[in-house]
């Protein structure tokens, strides 16, 4: 039933039905609410979440059960957003790896593997759509890269286009034609360059036979 969940992106913040399904499994996976306690602590999860709610175990151990001691952790580490991040992908690994399901209720065994594998299932049916999404954007952002390549070498030729004018109507004013010849010479050298360099290299080549 483990599943690698380093990656899935809903870790951030639990959407309301993972949290729902957390809420219902975590205590069937822990057979005492000190148990809950120490599986937030394995998970990473500090003082600042857990530590009123031991001392309300420590004065009246009636006066909260365990669904509703997860259910207040879960809503702090959400409430903490990315600062909490670390501590809500090591409660999701956890609980995603657990197999001893022996330490559980003898009642609570099935329900608590279903509860499991349905997670995996939630969390990995996300996860896929997160890959997905972040294909999609990689191709966006490629696309756009592109369009501004070309967006900048045309910018690039327009400059150099104008300064290539700039210096052919100056040559109307040099009476000395060999230099005005040399000059001619650099500016032709300069308009095939940037020419060749636009458009016979950039456009993409037909394969032979295709039409």
């Amino acid at each position: 039933m483990a599943q690698d969940v380093r990656q899935v992106d809903i870790v951030f913040h639990y959407p309301p039905e993972l949290t729902q399904l957390l809420i219902n499994t975590i205590p069937l996976l822990c057979p005492a609410k000190r148990d809950v306690l120490t599986f937030f602590r394995g998970s990473g999860v500090g003082d600042s979440v857990l530590s009123d709610l031991e001392d309300q175990l420590r004065k009246d151990r009636n006066s909260i059960n365990k669904y509703e001691i997860v259910r207040t952790v879960l809503e702090r580490l959400n409430a903490k957003g990315e600062p909490a991040l670390r501590e809500r992908r090591e409660i999701l690994r956890r609980v995603t790896e657990f197999e001893d399901f022996s330490t559980c209720s003898p009642n609570d065994q099935l329900k608590a593997k279903g509860l499991v594998g349905e997670i995996s299932r939630v969390v990995g049916v996300k996860d896929s759509f997160t890959r997905m999404k972040h294909a999609q954007e990689e191709e966006r952002k490629a696309r756009l890269a592109e369009h501004q390549d070309k967006v900048r070498a045309a910018a690039e030729r327009r400059t150099t286009l104008a300064s290539l004018r700039s210096d052919l109507g100056r040559l109307f004013g040099e009476t000395d034609p060999v230099k005005r010849g040399k000059a001619l010479e650099g500016i032709l050298n300069r308009l095939f360059a940037g020419y060749f360099s636009t458009r016979s290299f950039c456009a993409p080549r037909r394969r032979p036979g295709s039409r």
